[in-house]
């Protein structure tokens, strides 16, 4: 972002409050296609035409997956570098422009509705409600989830897409403005479609998969360390060194995941509370491990919205540390 300069500083600014305020109108994508939803069908197109499971070694289903992801790639660096080009060209108002487009790539506020959806029903002991609620930001059965099991999926959520839904989106954006952002979200949402353990896109999606982790590597750890170290007065809060950090670190590298278990576990130390563990996939029991195992684990309602008000803080946090290199920018 310094490199581009003080205006394209005050865009991301622009596009944080944009998000923040306006999220996902509705009435606008009735209308026109989302971005996110353009990626999809372009990576549908692809996958349609060289993903070939009942026939394929590991190493040509990995090249077709990379060389499909390579291509989206390249269009997608293509794009963005003509937009934001094209935009700066335009002086002040094309910069708002790059606000426009960056905002609807970010999640701020779509983020902190879903999973507020979640607290409402089961703070009136809503139980299917909150079930169904959680059903649509988690990929697990949520059918025998009990309040403890629906609070916990959650927090996760919100902690796991924090880091990939905003922090990482914004740190692509800040590094190599639109097309970083727009590389990134092609990568983030193959990863979703495609980069799956199974049968069908076990080596297809292999690139996405891995790529994604590397372009979540840092976003991961810079999520960790806002939700750490955001100011924010919590009820049952305790300080953060309330168990060795040595425990910190050693949970965040038993989760599943290289990248989530750092801003879950952060999550989950600043609320004292256990994330993770046995959870059901397609019917079938996976025995995770807890994270923070002695954290509370007789939690509800009241938890998500102590993470929900941790999550805002962070979000403000954020929206000062970009105003900060955007003075940077202009020094």
């Amino acid at each position: 972002m310094i490199l581009f300069g003080g205006l394209f500083a005050g865009a991301v600014l622009l596009a944080l409050l944009l998000d923040a305020v306006f999220g996902e109108p509705e009435w606008l994508w009735r209308r026109m296609p989302h971005p996110v939803v353009v990626f999809g069908k372009a990576i549908s197109f692809f996958e349609k035409r060289l993903n070939h499971p009942q026939d394929q070694t590991a190493l040509n289903g990995r090249l077709s997956g990379s060389f499909s992801l390579a291509i989206l790639l390249l269009l997608g660096a293509g794009l963005g570098t003509l937009l934001q080009v094209g935009a700066m060209a335009l002086g002040g108002l094309g910069y708002v422009l790059i606000a426009v487009i960056a905002s609807t790539l970010l999640a701020q506020k779509s983020l902190y509705e879903h999973v507020e959806r979640v607290a409402s029903p089961l703070s009136h002991s809503d139980l299917s409600a909150a079930r169904t609620a959680v059903s649509m930001i988690v990929g697990r059965d949520t059918s025998k989830l009990d309040e403890a099991g629906v609070t916990r999926a959650a927090v996760e959520s919100l902690a796991e897409n924090y880091s990939d839904g905003i922090v990482a989106p914004l740190f692509w954006l800040v590094l190599f403005g639109l097309p970083g952002l727009i590389c990134y979200k092609i990568v983030n949402t193959a990863d979703s479609m495609i980069g799956h353990r199974n049968e069908r896109y076990l080596y297809y999606g292999w690139a996405a998969a891995r790529l994604d982790d590397v372009l979540n590597l840092v976003p991961a750890r810079l999520t960790m360390i806002l939700l750490l170290f955001s100011p924010v007065s919590l009820h049952k809060d305790r300080a953060v060194s309330f168990q060795p950090w040595s425990r910190f670190f050693a949970d965040a590298r038993r989760h599943r995941s290289p990248n989530a278990g750092w801003p879950e576990g952060a999550m989950a130390r600043r609320l004292d509370i256990a994330l993770s563990g046995p959870r059901f996939y397609e019917g079938i029991l996976v025995d995770e491990p807890f994270v923070n195992e002695t954290g509370r684990r007789q939690i509800g309602a009241e938890d998500i919205t102590l993470a929900l008000r941790l999550y805002h803080r962070a979000c403000l946090c954020q929206f000062l540390i970009v105003a900060m290199l955007g003075v940077l920018a202009v020094i």
